[in-house]
């Protein structure tokens, strides 16, 4: 096997497992919050954004995510509230209820991946870890 094909098939694989993982913890809430709608949400949590900036930062169109915000909205989720500095714009912020999704959301899912790791032995939770520093290498490139 020629380094090329060993290289394809190590990016095959890593691409293929980090799919699966993130499909997994994803499907780990018991709220009906959709993955593009939870997106939003944690976003949210760190400051409030204006519905353009939140388009722009998921790589949807500002109809697209003018949807996904109104049904966040109508869920009392979000609140859109008047920018002070500019009275034509309006800034989304997350509510106590949204919050509280958010919440539960990462807790269960952190509570999931805990579970799983907990049944590794220490020398395969170390190989993780450093795979992990490498991953995020790699992304940060």
């Amino acid at each position: 096997m020629s380094d090329t094909e060993a290289l394809l098939g190590l990016a095959n694989d890593v691409r293929m497992v980090c799919q699966q993982v993130s499909r997994r913890v994803r499907f780990e809430s018991d709220t009906d919050v959709a993955p593009h709608q939870f997106s939003v949400l944690v976003k949210l949590r760190h400051r409030p954004w204006t519905p353009g900036e939140l388009a722009e930062a998921e790589r949807v169109s500002p109809p697209s995510m003018t949807r996904t915000v109104n049904c966040l909205c109508e869920r009392g989720l979000v609140e859109k509230v008047g920018n002070p500095d500019d009275g034509r714009q309006r800034l989304l912020h997350l509510t106590p209820a949204g919050e509280e999704v958010v919440e539960r959301t990462i807790n269960a899912r952190d509570t999931w991946m805990m579970q799983r790791l907990s049944e590794l032995s220490g020398e395969q939770r170390a190989v993780l870890a450093a795979a992990t520093a490498v991953l995020q290498e790699v992304l940060g490139r």
